[in-house]
């Protein structure tokens, strides 16, 4: 993936506050149409709002740790282009381990990606997080039973690896796309 220009990125701030303004607006029309809403919106948008206060800062520091720490040819040993289906299964376990919600891998993934690690393998290293938890798998043996846990997580492992390395094909080929467009500019 390439890096993005200052202009893309502004191009970018701006895309990300018209998002914020239309879905602002959105969310006063609706509370002056629905004016008994109003309460419950709010307490719910407090808790999630306060519940992202107390987490992000924690993971931008372990972030920034992880960002000069960890050197960018260990990430792509084990997970970059070469790593084959180790580094998707490795993706998966790295996933599979935390706890926590989800908006927390995105960061993670995004310096991943920034180190030099596979499309393939953060799409699996965020599926794993939504669909993987060992806590998770503990729960649903204990409820469910062995061969369900075991042939839902045979099939989701599957499907993560299906979809990932799909992603990643759709990605290098809308990127080369992409670049072949710009050349013949």
């Amino acid at each position: 993936m390439k890096k993005m220009s200052k202009k893309q990125q502004k191009k970018g701030l701006v895309k990300d506050m018209l998002f914020l303004g239309i879905t602002l607006a959105i969310a006063v029309v609706l509370l002056l149409m629905f004016p008994e809403k109003r309460e419950p919106v709010i307490s719910s948008s407090r808790g999630f709002f306060m519940e992202m206060i107390l987490i992000l800062p924690a993971v931008m520091i372990l972030m920034g740790l992880f960002a000069v720490f960890v050197p960018n040819d260990v990430i792509v040993k084990y997970l970059g282009r070469s790593s084959g289906i180790k580094g998707i299964f490795l993706a998966i376990l790295m996933g599979a381990f935390p706890t926590g919600p989800l908006y927390v891998a995105f960061p993670i993934a995004a310096t991943l990606l920034k180190k030099g690690a596979r499309i393939s393998n953060i799409i699996a290293f965020l599926s794993a997080w939504a669909c993987i938890k060992i806590p998770q798998e503990l729960v649903e043996l204990q409820f469910l039973g062995l061969k369900f846990m075991i042939t839902r997580l045979l099939l989701t492992v599957v499907f993560v690896v299906i979809m990932g390395i799909a992603i990643e094909q759709i990605v290098l080929w809308s990127e080369k796309k992409n670049n072949k467009h710009e050349q013949t500019l």
